[in-house]
């Protein structure tokens, strides 16, 4: 939905309105779009459960793809298109990858998981993998899109580079913070014992497919 929600800006806005409109406008949306992505920051840094530190990382990308719509240049729209597909693939993953947590020992909460590198370890590979593309790691689908909306912003709207960085660091920050209380640590007593440790077959597929 949300996916659908940037699509509907550049299908539509952008050719509905004139260029004079999407001028004088620009800066107030723009700001939006900034504070959007430093609040979606701060919220994913704060949570414990981790399906919502996923849903508010995944308010403060989209909002940086708005950012990327709104500089009305062509680097930047094609940065929020670019971002918008690298980040569907990417959620999904990262929300698969939950699940698999959630299904098989009934948490999401980031505090009751530690040291799975150790037990899970195709699991805290894709999970890693997601993680890196989330941030925008060099080398991954979020890479080039950040790359491209950054440089929009600097050529159309300078002031609002810091909110933006302000925001990926905050986002960044989060999702790195998860993945190490979940990977590192000290292994937790309640589900060494279990008899579903690694992902299964079918999981196998679904997440090679979505990191591929």
């Amino acid at each position: 939905m949300l996916k659908l929600g940037g699509y509907g800006l550049i299908r539509y806005m952008l050719p509905l309105f004139s260029q004079e409109v999407h001028f004088y406008f620009r800066p107030a949306a723009l700001l939006i779009s900034a504070l959007g992505v430093v609040y979606g920051g701060i919220c994913a840094l704060r949570q414990l459960d981790l399906k919502r530190q996923i849903a508010f990382s995944s308010i403060s990308h989209m909002s940086f793809a708005t950012v990327g719509v709104f500089t009305f240049t062509e680097v930047g729209i094609k940065g929020a298109i670019y971002l918008m597909l690298s980040h569907g693939l990417t959620s999904s993953a990262m929300f698969y990858l939950v699940g698999v947590l959630s299904d098989r020992y009934h948490t999401r909460s980031a505090m009751a998981f530690g040291g799975l590198l150790g037990v899970m370890p195709m699991f805290s590979f894709f999970m890693i993998v997601a993680s890196l593309a989330n941030v925008g790691f060099p080398g991954t689908s979020g890479f080039l899109p950040e790359l491209l909306v950054l440089v929009g912003v600097v050529s159309s709207m300078p002031l609002i580079l810091f909110p933006v960085l302000l925001g990926m660091l905050l986002t960044t920050a989060s999702t790195l913070l998860a993945l190490l209380r979940l990977l590192f640590g000290h292994v937790k007593v309640y589900y060494v014992a279990s008899t579903l440790i690694d992902i299964t077959k079918l999981e196998f597929f679904v997440l090679a497919v979505l990191s591929s």
